[in-house]
Parts: C-alpha cells; sequence; structure tokens
C-alpha cells in the first residue's frame, strides 16, 4: 500500500492554529491548490462546504475526513492538518468528539477505476482502524506521518471460522463516492462479525459498484440496508426483502442497531411492479412533502438544461452565421428552406431544429420531474403534461390562439403527474396474474386521462384567463403615460420568460409599435435583462458576498444564460425560476422595470421587434438603452447574490 504518494510533505501541517472547521478547509484547500492538486481554490473549497451540509464527516476519537468530488481537482490527493486546538462544534457521528486530525480528499469526476481513486477507498478503510490511527496521531513531525501512513502494523490473527444464521446485504453510497461509502461499510461488516450476521456489502461509489451482490446471495438474503446519500442503483433487484433506508454515515454511529433493525424492524420490504420499483409506505424515512417536490424539480431542472444549452447553441448559431448577411432575422423565414444558397438553408433549417429543440424544454422537465416522484409510471403522464404546458396539442388540435401554459404549467402538470401515478402505484392492489397490467396498462390510462382533464379544465383555462386579463391592463394603460405602460409590458414580459403572459405582452406591444402608438423599448430590454442578470448573478457572487450561492448545475447554467440573453433567449433563465420561483419571479420583475423605465426615461427609443445584441445599432439614444440595460441586469444579479446568501446562512436554503 503506497497512500504516502496521494500526499506530500508540504501538504501535512502539523502547525494549523485555526479554531474553526472553515478556516481549516479554507487552508487545507489552498495547500492543494499550490501543489498542483486542484485548479480553484475557491471552487473546490466551495464544493467541499457542500459537501459538509449533506452528512457529518467528523467521525470520532478526534478524526474528521472532509472531502470533495469537483472538475477542480486535477488529480486525486489529500491534506492532512494536525491541529493545536482541537475543534468541538464539527459537526460528527460521536456529538463528544473534538476534532484535532482532518484529512481533506480532494476527488476528481470521472476518473472510475483509477490507482489514485482506489487508494483514497483504502485510506477511509485504513483509518477505521485504531491502531492504525493511534500510530498517525503518535507521529512526532510530517516525515513521521508519511512514513506511518504506509506502515500497515502486525498482520491480523486468523480467526476460526465463524458460524452465521442470517445474512444482510448493504449498499452504501456518498455524494463524493469515496470516505464514507468505504467506511460504511466497513463499519456494517464489523458489526455483523459482532452479532454473528454475515454481511456482504456493495460499495457504488467513485470507482463505480464495487463488489455488486450476485443473484445467488440476494436469494438467501434476509434484509438490505441502503446507507446512501444519493439513490441506490439498481434497488429492483432487491424486490421483497426487508429493507432500512439511513443516510451514509449512520453505521459509523450505529452499525450494530442498523442490523438488528433490518432483521426485526425494517422500515418496510422492496416493492417492484413490472419495471417499477418503490419502497413500501410504511417507510419511516419519508421527507416532507416540500422537501420531496424540492427534490423532483431539481431531477426535472437537472434533466431540461442540456435541452436548453443544446437549442439555445443551435439557434445561436444558426442567427449569428446570418449577421454577415444582413439575414439574422429573416432567416427563419420559410422561403430559405428553398433558397439556391446551401449555407442560407442550412442556418435556416438549423434555426429551425433549435426551435424545434425548444419544444421539448417542457415535456423533459415535466417527465423527469415526475419519474423523482414516481419512478418509471411517472414518465410518461409528465411528458405528457409537459406537452400540454409547451402549447404541442394546440398545433394538432387545430387551436391557432391557443396560449401555452409554460414553465408553471409544466411545474403544475409534472407534480401532478408524478404524485397521481405514486399513489395509482401505492394504493392499486392485483393478483399475481395481473400485475404485469398495472405499470403497462392501468397507471398510464388513468394518470394520463388525468392529466388531460386537468389541463383541459385548470391549466389551460387559467393561463387564457390571464391572457386576457393581461390584455385589458395594457389596453387600458395606453393613455396612463409612458412610465406605466412601460412598466406593465416590462412586468409581463419578464413574468414568465417565453410563456405565455410573456407572449400576449409581446403581441399587444407589438401591434401598439406596428400602429406607431408606442415603441417597443420596455419590451426588447425585459427580454434581455432578466437571462443576463441572473447569469451575472452566478459569475459575481463569490465576489461579492465571497462564496458560492449557486449550486454548479446552475452555475453552468448561469453561463449559458448570458450568451443567450444577449442573443434575445430567455428560456436561459428557466431553471432559476424553476428551482426558486417565489424568490426569481419577483426580481426578476422589478429588475426588468428599473431597467426598462430608466432606459425609457433617459431617451431610449426602439421601434423593431429586435432584442437581441445586433438591433442595438437600430436603437435611438444607445447610451440610455446601455444603462438601462446595465441597471436592470445589476439589480438582478446584485439582489439574487444577497438574498440568497442571506438565506443561506440562516439555514433556510441550500446550493
Amino acid at each position: 500500500m503506497q497512500l504516502a504518494q496521494m500526499t506530500e510533505k508540504g501538504l501535512v501541517r502539523f502547525d494549523l492554529k485555526e479554531n474553526k472547521k472553515e478556516d481549516v478547509l479554507w487552508k487545507l484547500s489552498e495547500d492543494l491548490q499550490q501543489k498542483g492538486y486542484v485548479t480553484s481554490t475557491e471552487e473546490f473549497y466551495e464544493t467541499v462546504l457542500e459537501r459538509e451540509k449533506i452528512s457529518a464527516t467528523g467521525l470520532e476519537s478526534g478524526l474528521a475526513i472532509p472531502h470533495g468530488k469537483s472538475s477542480a481537482v486535477k488529480k486525486a490527493g489529500f491534506a492532512v492538518a494536525r491541529l493545536e486546538n482541537p475543534i468541538a462544534d464539527w459537526e460528527s457521528i460521536d456529538p463528544d468528539n473534538q476534532v484535532e486530525l482532518v484529512f481533506l480528499l480532494a476527488i476528481p469526476e470521472g476518473e472510475a477505476g483509477s490507482t489514485h481513486l482506489n487508494l483514497l477507498a483504502e485510506l477511509s478503510t485504513r483509518l477505521m482502524d485504531k491502531d492504525y490511527y493511534n500510530s498517525l496521531m503518535s507521529a512526532a513531525n510530517p516525515d513521521e506521518f508519511l512514513t506511518a501512513l504506509d506502515h500497515e502494523g502486525e498482520p491480523a490473527k486468523e480467526e476460526p471460522p465463524q458460524e452465521y444464521t442470517k445474512t444482510v446485504l448493504v449498499i452504501t453510497a456518498c455524494a463524493a463516492g469515496i470516505a464514507h461509502t468505504y467506511m460504511a461499510a466497513e463499519a456494517l461488516e464489523q458489526a455483523g462479525k459482532k452479532l454473528g450476521v454475515k454481511v456482504y456489502s456493495e460499495k457504488q461509489g467513485a470507482n463505480g459498484l464495487e463488489d455488486p451482490h450476485s443473484d445467488e446471495i440476494i436469494q438467501g438474503a434476509d434484509g438490505i440496508i441502503f446507507a446512501t446519500d444519493i439513490s441506490p442503483k439498481g434497488k429492483e433487484r432487491f424486490k421483497g426483502l426487508p429493507y432500512v433506508q439511513t443516510r451514509v454515515a449512520a453505521p459509523l454511529e450505529r452499525g450494530e442497531e442498523l442490523i438488528e433493525q433490518v432483521l426485526n424492524n425494517p422500515d418496510g420490504t422492496v416493492q417492484t411492479n413490472g419495471d417499477e420499483e418503490s419502497s413500501s409506505p410504511n417507510s419511516q424515512n419519508k421527507q416532507g412533502v416540500l422537501a420531496e417536490m424540492g427534490q423532483a424539480i431539481m431531477t426535472g431542472i437537472s434533466y431540461m438544461i442540456p435541452v436548453i444549452v443544446a437549442a439555445g447553441l443551435m439557434m445561436g448559431i444558426a442567427k449569428l452565421g446570418a449577421i454577415p448577411f444582413g439575414l439574422v432575422n429573416e432567416i427563419n423565414d420559410i422561403s430559405y428552406a428553398t433558397s439556391d444558397n446551401e449555407l442560407f438553408k442550412i442556418l435556416h433549417y438549423l434555426d429551425k431544429f433549435g426551435f424545434m429543440i425548444f419544444q421539448f424544454m417542457y415535456p423533459i422537465f415535466a417527465a423527469f420531474t415526475a419519474y423523482a416522484l414516481a419512478d418509471r409510471v411517472g414518465i410518461v403522464p409528465g411528458f405528457i403534461g409537459g406537452i400540454f404546458a409547451a402549447g404541442i396539442h394546440y398545433r394538432f388540435w387545430g387551436v391557432e390562439d391557443g396560449i401555452p401554459s409554460g414553465f408553471l404549467g409544466a411545474l403544475i402538470l409534472g407534480l401532478a403527474a408524478g404524485y397521481i401515478a405514486k399513489t395509482l402505484n401505492e394504493k392499486i392492489k392485483l393478483s399475481r396474474n395481473l400485475q404485469a397490467m398495472k405499470p403497462m396498462l392501468i397507471i398510464p390510462a388513468i394518470s394520463i386521462l388525468s392529466i388531460f382533464l386537468l389541463n383541459f379544465y385548470i391549466v389551460d383555462p387559467v393561463f387564457g384567463g390571464l391572457n386576457e386579463l393581461l390584455r385589458n391592463t395594457i389596453e387600458s394603460a395606453q393613455e396612463s403615460g409612458e412610465v406605466v405602460l412601460s412598466t406593465i409590458i416590462a412586468a409581463a414580459t419578464a413574468f414568465d420568460l417565453g410563456g405565455p403572459i410573456n407572449k400576449a405582452a409581446g403581441a399587444i406591444a407589438i401591434g401598439l409599435a406596428g400602429d406607431q402608438i408606442f415603441p417597443l423599448t420596455a419590451r426588447v430590454l425585459a427580454i434581455v435583462i432578466p437571462p443576463i442578470g441572473l447569469g451575472l448573478a452566478t459569475v459575481l457572487d463569490r465576489f461579492v458576498v465571497g462564496r458560492r450561492v449557486f449550486d454548479e448545475n446552475l452555475r453552468i447554467t448561469g453561463n449559458t444564460s448570458i450568451l443567450l440573453g444577449f442573443i434575445a433567449i430567455s428560456e436561459g433563465a428557466i431553471p432559476f425560476m424553476l428551482r426558486n420561483p417565489l424568490i426569481t419571479i419577483p426580481i426578476n420583475i422589478i429588475g426588468a422595470i428599473i431597467g426598462s423605465v430608466t432606459a425609457v426615461l433617459l431617451g431610449a427609443v426602439q421601434w423593431y421587434p429586435l432584442p437581441a445584441f445586433w438591433g442595438w445599432p437600430l436603437v435611438d439614444n444607445l447610451w440610455a438603452y446601455l444603462i438601462g440595460l446595465f441597471v436592470g441586469t445589476m439589480f438582478i444579479a446584485l439582489t439574487n447574490i444577497f438574498i440568497r446568501f442571506a438565506l443561506i446562512k440562516r439555514g433556510r436554503m441550500q446550493i
């Protein structure tokens, strides 16, 4: 075992005087960056802090193993600190633990099966050995510490074969896939030996599936423990087994208790129906409904983001490619489908292709939101709900002026599809001979019909009514002055980013401009301010408040949102609205109003529906337009940062 090759003398600190967990983690993250293990101290540090929120990394006897998996990690390794002042408030599985030895593990993304990751897993397991741990604590300096890392001590004496009367399976998985994954497995195996129970552990970590349970072992098992902070893979293999679901750190504190529980008082039995898997409704670990909905929405967003990025890039490439020819707005005209110029034809279809991809944004979101709630039986009704939200049904029904419900409709119908499918799956009981009918016929039929009726009688009429209300409001405000009319148009445009309210405001605003009654200045600015502002928030947060306030998915989306905003595709900001609508929507509206009214009052005038940057040369008083754009985007960026930072500090939000 060559654990010392995973670190170096400069990464072993015996001189740290810091007495706060965050300060220790920052120092060690700095050391890893200076030694070339990570590319960015800030990015890796934020990843480690995110991991700290999931479960305790403090263990017992003074040990803590914080860790982070990040794209900022160039090569796997670890830094070590022996603290001069033990930290008592480091969250630990042992409430009395005072941390004095810290291993900070840096785990790269996408290195499954590498020697380095195997060594980190070995280190995590070795630290469970009291003698090994004591040898590290007794080292007088970094050189002795490095020597002790690779000293395995006396080989364990062979124990006489033990007879086992019970067999328990274990699956362990943590977010980073190294430390707790292996330590939890080791703890349960040791607890099993003490109780006379044979424990087989399957690790689902950074190295993929290790020691997977065979069919033979599964058939002879008496129960299974899911010690996971993420969804376990292949849960359907364990149909009918009594199970316990717990956090990955729990076995380090109460391994024997968990084994006794799964054998004598399990949470329920793993149930599957056809291709669908679910847990028993008797589970004692059900999360709150709001937390469950939030997790489902995040799942939907994670699958939707690539659709938005792909659609925006296709349309962006097409429009940017048409700029040299002065056809940026005309390239989507049907006449270019048969153009003699092959480039024009390609650009035309590429633009249409991007638009087509956008139509699947809401179906994908709603499908995977429902999937997160009901598993496979939720996908089809969720997808159908997303089709309604995108307004695709109007084309087949011959309704030319139909109003799609947009992201709010996708949110409502996706969650409804998930809960309907989940309830049907739990409540409908059939004999063994008819079980296959449930996921293939009964659940799809009832859930899809339910979504149809929900959309037909509630969702579509509600958004149709909102559209009519908006039309009346804007028409009645035409004589109220430019500030009032600009405020209403900007607010409606920013409300749902390409949704029904946005489109209704656009239709009215374009009509007013076409009749030379009122220019489109407020309209075009309100299209681009929210996506650019939200994108800037993900870039500026660590400079403004000293830390990240958006998770990695939204940071990636933020970069795309800025790009899409400049080419007038506001949908890039939709993931932010789906994630935190009560925060994001009001800030978007206020920011759009501030920016638009500022530009209008300073004298900016835009009569053409060209919100993208290539339309700027057509703006009268462009300086005023750009000031309005700056004011609106900075309001949205800074307000989002400060509100999210305050909520995170109060423990009311996680990034």
